[in-house]
């Protein structure tokens, strides 16, 4: 049995991935890390974070490294796509960078950001997905909430490689409904029995209205359909704005790992955003997550 938070220090926007034996989750900085790294071997029991980013390129500066999210595309070749602050822009934007190993360390030698956008606030929150006809497709948004403008969801596909966009970015969602207040950001997609899953958060971080919801695509360009039960994890009496979650599967079981904060200390940096786990039911080919779950919880 387990209980949350499953890591009970700061470590907001966590994304966990299976490489090796291990699980590994990458999160916003926090510990004077750029990029934190944690391992694993059974989603409960987390190792302190080490530092997978060492150096930022010359065109970021440091302190708001978000979201970060890695992709393995060959047995010694590892993808981390990243936000951080661009020094030009003065908005966040898109970076990436490449490893041999999961946990790094990364490298990105590039001159300039992969994305910006910063007529459109910047561009945050990239995530990588591979489908299964073996395409690699990169999601992020824009970060309209910088500037007082729309926050759309963003899909283009990625070449082989992992290192160039290919073709035209497809506008996926917007912000459109009550609960998501000026924004949706966080996205990711998860395939499941055939059908294409959008999971994205929505409303203001450090408020109790942060929550998770999620849209059915027809392909990883769209056209997507938000769920009418959305959204389907929000604030309860055992934690606050949870969310900015990312999804996986351990022995026929599914489980969302999500940042959210201990009870009326939203926006706190003591102890800040925790990780929590929880498991998500199929029922009638829609996710339904059981949790914030504060209680005792069979091992994944």
């Amino acid at each position: 049995m387990f209980t949350n938070p499953v890591v009970r220090a700061d470590a907001p926007d966590p994304f966990v991935t299976r490489a090796g034996d291990a699980w590994w989750m990458f999160h916003t900085n926090a510990a004077g890390r750029n990029v934190p790294v944690r391992r694993s071997a059974d989603l409960v029991e987390w190792s302190e974070p080490e530092e997978a980013l060492p150096e930022l390129p010359a065109w970021a500066d440091p302190g708001k490294t978000w979201a970060p999210e890695a992709i393995q595309l060959a047995p010694d070749r590892f993808v981390l796509y990243y936000t951080v602050a661009g020094r030009e822009s003065g908005r966040q934007c898109v970076g990436r960078a490449v490893a041999s190993e999961p946990q790094g360390p990364y490298r990105d030698e590039s001159t300039e950001p992969f994305i910006c956008q910063a007529e459109l606030g910047g561009a945050i929150d990239a995530s990588p997905f591979r489908d299964t006809d073996g395409t690699l497709w990169l999601l992020w948004k824009n970060d309209g909430n910088a500037i007082g403008v729309d926050t759309w969801l963003w899909s283009q596909r990625l070449s082989p490689d992992g290192l160039s966009l290919v073709g035209e970015p497809t506008k996926l969602l917007k912000q459109t409904e009550p609960w998501e207040g000026t924004l949706i950001e966080g996205p990711f997609f998860h395939r499941r029995d055939g059908r294409l899953f959008l999971f994205f958060a929505a409303n203001a971080y450090d408020k109790e209205t942060y929550a998770e919801g999620y849209a059915v695509c027809d392909g990883p360009a769209g056209p997507c359909r938000k769920a009418p039960e959305n959204p389907i994890l929000k604030t309860n009496q055992v934690a606050s704005g949870p969310g900015h979650a990312s999804m996986v599967e351990s022995d026929g079981r599914t489980w969302l790992v999500y940042h959210a904060w201990p009870p009326g200390q939203e926006g706190a940096t003591d102890p800040g955003r925790q990780v929590w786990l929880d498991e998500v039911v199929w029922t009638d080919g829609k996710p339904v997550v059981k949790g914030p779950t504060g209680g005792p919880q069979r091992r994944p």
